[in-house]
C-alpha cells in the first residue's frame, strides 16, 4: 500500500482553509515562543546533551502512539520493542505502517515532524524508507537535545517527576549555562495512592529515605510529601500533576486514614472502599500544599490503564495499552474542589478530561469556582482527543461554555523530542476556527483584535496563569 503521488503533502497552507486563518497564522500565531508546560520528556537526556544515537532513539523508541498502530495493523511485537531486530527493520515497519494511518493524527504529525525537523517533504513509505532512514541519521549526527528544542522555539518545558526523583538532572541543566530552554520539574505523586498495589510498602520507604523522614502513620507520610513538595519547589517546580482514573472524594478523617495506612504497613491490603477514604484524604491535603506553595495544579483524569496485561507484564506501563475510561467524574471533581474552595485552600488548576462525552461536563465546571483569585482552566484537548476533530471540539465547547479567549493553549504530553510541531497543529486548527468564524460574519473582521487573542492563547494567557517569568 503506497501513495503513488510523491509530492509535497505538507503545504504553506495547511490546515488553513481561508484567507483570514493564513493571517492569524502567519501574522501573529507562527512567531510565539512554546511553553509545553506538561510533558515526559527525559531530563537526563537533556542534561547530559548529546546527539542522539540515531532516528529510532529520537523518533521510534518509547513512542506508544506508533506502538499502537503498529499493533493494530498486526506488526510482530519484535518489530515495535523488540531486541532482536536492527534499527533499520524497526523503522522499515514503521514506515510499512505509514501509509496505513491515513486519517489518523500519526500521518499529519509524522509528515509535519519529517518536514520541521530535517525538510523532509517526501511522503514516508516503504518505497522512501530507506533514503528518510538513512537522511534522518545523517542529520541527527550533529544535533543535541536542546538544539532540537531551539529550533522549535521552546522557552520553558515541564517534565514530570516522581517525588522520590533526586531532580540532579535539572540541576545539571540550571547550572549549565547552555543556550536552550529552560526545564523545571512537574510533582507527579502517582504512585502514593496505589496503596492496594503489591509494591506500595516499597515505595513508601523510598519516599521515606528521600525526605529523610520517618513514615509508620499518616503525619508521617503527609510530613514526608510535604519535604518533597519544598524540595521540589527549591529546584524550580510550580506545576503538579495527577493522572487519575477519577476523583478521589470520599468523605474523610485524619484518624480513619491514618488507620487505613497502618493496616497496610501492618501487610494487610484495605478494602478498595478503605483505599479510596485513604486517597481522598492525601489528594485533599496534597492540594492544600499546593496552595502553600502558589502552585499550580493539574488532574489528568479518565484514562484506564494497562488493560492489556500480558504487554504489561513483559513491557511495563505506558507502552500503548490504554484507552479511554467511562468513569463518573462531574460529582467527585465538584466535592473536591468545593472542600478546598470552603477553605481557601484552592490554587491555580487545569482539568483535562479523556472522554470525549465528557466535554460539557468539563467546559462547565471551572465557572463553578473561578474568581479574581484563583482560576480554573479546562485543559488542551489530550491524549487521544489530541487530533484535528478532538481539538476543535474542545476548542467549540469551550467557547460555547466558558471563555476560549482566556484558554492557555496546547502542550505536547509527549516522551518524543520531535513532538513540537503538535503546537502548530493546534495553532493552525485555532486560527482556521476564528477565520472561518470572521468569514462567515460570526465575529467581526477585526484582525488585530483576534490576532491579539491567538497570540495569547499560544503564549501570554499560560504563562500568566503558572506565574512563569522568563
Amino acid at each position: 500500500m503506497e501513495f503513488k503521488n510523491t509530492d509535497p503533502f505538507i503545504k504553506e497552507n495547511f490546515l488553513l482553509q481561508n484567507k483570514t486563518a493564513e493571517r492569524l497564522y502567519f501574522e501573529y500565531a507562527e512567531k510565539m515562543p512554546i511553553i509545553d508546560y506538561h510533558n515526559h520528556l527525559p531530563p537526563d537526556v537533556i542534561a547530559e546533551n548529546r546527539p542522539f544515537e540515531g532516528i529510532n532513539q529520537v523518533w521510534l523508541d518509547g513512542d506508544h502512539y506508533k506502538w499502537r498502530a503498529m499493533r493494530t495493523l498486526g506488526v510482530p511485537e519484535k518489530f515495535i520493542t523488540g531486541k532482536e531486530v536492527s534499527k533499520k527493520e524497526k523503522f522499515d515497519q514503521w514506515a510499512y505502517t505509514v501509509p496505513f494511518t491515513v486519517g489518523n493524527p500519526l500521518f499529519h504529525w509524522t509528515h509535519l515532524e519529517l518536514d520541521r525537523y530535517f525538510g523532509i517533504s517526501t511522503i514516508l513509505q516503504p518505497s522512501t524508507a530507506t533514503a528518510i532512514f538513512e537522511e534522518t541519521n545523517r542529520q541527527l549526527e550533529n544535533i543535541t537535545p536542546k538544539g532540537l528544542l531551539n529550533d522549535m522555539k521552546v522557552e520553558m518545558l515541564c517534565t514530570t517527576d516522581d517525588p522520590v526523583d533526586d531532580l540532579s538532572h535539572h540541576q545539571k541543566i540550571a547550572s549549565s549555562g547552555d543556550k536552550g530552554p529552560e526545564v523545571l520539574a512537574g510533582f507527579r505523586p502517582d504512585n502514593i495512592f496505589g496503596i492496594r498495589e503489591e509494591h506500595y510498602l516499597d515505595y513508601v520507604g523510598s519516599l521515606s529515605e528521600a525526605a529523610d523522614t520517618v513514615i509508620n502513620d499518616l503525619d508521617g507520610l503527609l510530613d514526608a510529601l510535604k519535604s518533597r513538595i519544598s524540595y521540589f519547589h527549591e529546584n524550580g517546580c510550580r506545576i503538579s500533576d495527577h493522572g487519575l482514573e477519577y476523583t478521589y472524594a470520599s468523605d474523610f478523617t485524619h484518624a480513619a486514614a491514618d488507620d487505613i495506612l497502618k493496616k497496610r504497613i501492618g501487610g494487610n491490603l484495605p478494602t478498595v472502599e478503605e483505599a479510596n477514604i485513604f486517597n481522598s484524604c492525601v489528594l485533599y491535603e496534597l492540594f492544600v500544599m499546593y496552595h502553600e506553595f502558589g502552585w499550580t495544579q493539574q488532574l489528568h483524569l479518565g484514562a484506564l490503564r494497562g488493560n492489556n496485561q500480558k504487554l504489561k507484564r513483559q513491557l511495563g506501563a505506558d507502552v500503548g495499552c490504554d484507552s479511554i475510561g467511562d468513569f463518573a467524574q462531574a460529582k467527585n471533581l465538584s466535592t473536591l474542589l468545593g472542600r478546598l474552595n470552603d477553605s481557601d485552600k484552592l490554587t491555580n488548576t487545569i482539568l483535562y478530561n479523556l472522554n470525549p462525552a465528557m466535554n460539557e461536563v468539563f467546559a462547565t465546571m471551572p465557572g463553578n469556582f473561578n474568581n479574581d483569585k484563583v482560576e480554573i482552566q479546562w485543559g488542551t484537548a489530550w491524549w487521544f482527543l489530541d487530533q484535528k476533530e478532538g481539538m476543535e471540539s474542545q476548542m467549540r465547547t469551550l467557547s460555547n461554555m466558558g471563555l476560549l479567549s482566556k484558554f492557555i493553549g496546547m502542550l505536547t504530553d509527549s516522551r518524543s523530542f520531535l513532538s513540537f510541531p503538535r503546537h502548530e497543529y493546534f495553532r493552525r486548527l485555532l486560527c482556521n476556527m476564528m477565520g472561518e468564524d470572521i468569514e462567515n460574519g460570526l465575529l467581526p473582521n477585526d484582525i488585530s483584535f483576534f490576532g491579539n487573542v491567538v497570540e495569547n492563547i499560544c503564549y501570554h494567557n499560560l504563562k500568566e496563569f503558572i506565574n512563569y517569568k522568563k
